[in-house]
């Protein structure tokens, strides 16, 4: 029986197994193509009869690693890297949606991917409906239709810092034969493990705390293995009736549990091509290495600052899951007991103003797009990455028009307190 490595040793050694006289460390295969003997080698790989390396907007050696890596983490059976987590969220959906589908998100989601879904996959002919996610299993029971595919949320939501009740989500997909996707980006799978709680799909964006250290865009998708594509057959005919472009090709038939990963490589990323590059895939396998430790670090600083803000009479509000009078305390007791990230959603009494004196005033910590990377930054999402909702849109999305994004890094959790202190006045 093969050895089942806990999380910290995956981080360190899965996905690259050198043999005798190659390289310790996983090398870059910075190249296009690869070279086979002759035309019916080349033949078979196109038409899915072998599995081998062709061209790398399919598949190449670099990226498959670290994707095996990331799938062994979450607990998958396999997983596929994209050029961003935007990639990784419209990949997953599409992979199984078409014009005249529908399927349901939370609306505790990034303001990027809510745009994606509701603009412009609805100019595919994708329907989407938003429900609150702390709503009762009736309520969101309501927005499902015959043709709806799959329901979406985030395990912390980006930026309101919400935690999903994985479970309750999974219970009302699967009474409706469709799949549960969680983008498990901000717990990462050292907190969380979706999979466990009754998840299908989980995606990431892998430029967050698996790449650490703000160097390179990625994303990626693991498939679970576990959802019954055959049984709801008629809802899924991408994956369930022959697919002309391959000779007739049916995916669950001649894949297995591997059927929709291997419809997203072969059929997406054939004809869309978001592709990692090699060298990204490298360096977010160089933050991998790391990950448990710093997520760690992160959640021990953020929980502390997360106090200081809370005894702050400057401060307005302060979510962060860790607290115990948090409305997502118990939920994260239940899916993140080990902590659930270094991201903390607050807002300071008074007006928007004094969000925007306060980030301006800031000394170590730095106003930045990013989030979720070795060094704290800050963001006010209403004046930034979330500009184009109105403050109705906001609210719906569960970001406060006063909302601050404070992402917690590795430094000296003492100094990021004084320069906040200060900052404040």
């Amino acid at each position: 029986m093969e050895k089942k490595y806990r999380p910290e040793t995956l981080c360190v050694q899965e996905g690259w197994s050198p043999k005798k006289g190659e390289p310790r460390v996983l090398p870059i295969y910075q190249s296009t193509t690869f070279k086979y003997d002759n035309s019916e080698q080349m033949a078979r790989l196109f038409d899915l009869e072998d599995s081998g390396y062709f061209y790398t907007r399919l598949q190449n050696p670099t990226n498959d690693a670290v994707a095996a890596k990331i799938a062994a983490l979450e607990g998958g059976v396999a997983g596929m890297l994209t050029s961003s987590g935007q990639a990784a969220n419209f990949y997953a959906v599409f992979n199984i949606c078409e014009s005249g589908d529908h399927f349901v998100c939370s609306t505790a989601i990034y303001g990027g991917t809510y745009n994606l879904f509701s603009v412009t996959m609805k100019k595919l002919g994708i329907e989407m409906t938003f429900i609150d996610q702390n709503a009762s299993e009736e309520e969101i029971q309501k927005a499902f239709r015959p043709n709806t595919k799959c329901l979406f949320g985030e395990t912390i939501s980006n930026p309101g810092c919400e935690v999903l009740d994985i479970e309750k989500f999974a219970r009302i997909a699967h009474r409706n034969g469709v799949p549960l996707i969680v983008d498990n980006t901000f717990a990462t799978p050292i907190n969380c493990r979706p999979f466990e709680w009754g998840a299908d799909i989980v995606t990431h964006s892998t430029t967050k705390y698996m790449d650490g250290h703000a160097t390179a865009v990625g994303g990626a998708i693991v498939d679970s293995g576990n959802f019954d594509w055959d049984v709801h057959a008629d809802k899924f005919p991408g994956l369930t009736t022959p697919d002309d472009s391959y000779h007739g090709l049916t995916y669950t038939k001649s894949f297995g549990k591997m059927a929709y990963i291997t419809k997203a490589t072969a059929q997406m990323m054939r004809d869309l091509g978001s592709i990692q590059a090699p060298m990204n895939a490298f360096l977010l396998n160089l933050g991998l290495e790391t990950l448990h430790l710093r997520v760690k670090r992160h959640c021990e600083n953020a929980q502390r600052i997360a106090e200081w803000l809370s005894q702050n009479d400057k401060v307005a509000w302060v979510n962060y899951s860790g607290l115990p009078d948090n409305p997502y305390h118990s939920l994260a007791q239940k899916y993140l007991p080990n902590g659930s990230c270094g991201v903390i959603a607050f807002g300071l009494k008074g007006s928007r103003e004094e969000a925007i004196r306060l980030m301006d005033s800031l000394k170590l910590i730095c106003i930045v797009t990013h989030v979720a990377d070795a060094r704290s930054c800050v963001l006010h999402p209403a004046s930034h990455t979330h500009r184009q909702l109105s403050d109705e849109q906001l609210r719906e999305a569960g970001v406060a028009p006063d909302l601050i994004r404070l992402s917690v890094g590795i430094e000296n959790v003492e100094d990021l307190i004084a320069d906040i202190e200060q900052a404040l006045g």
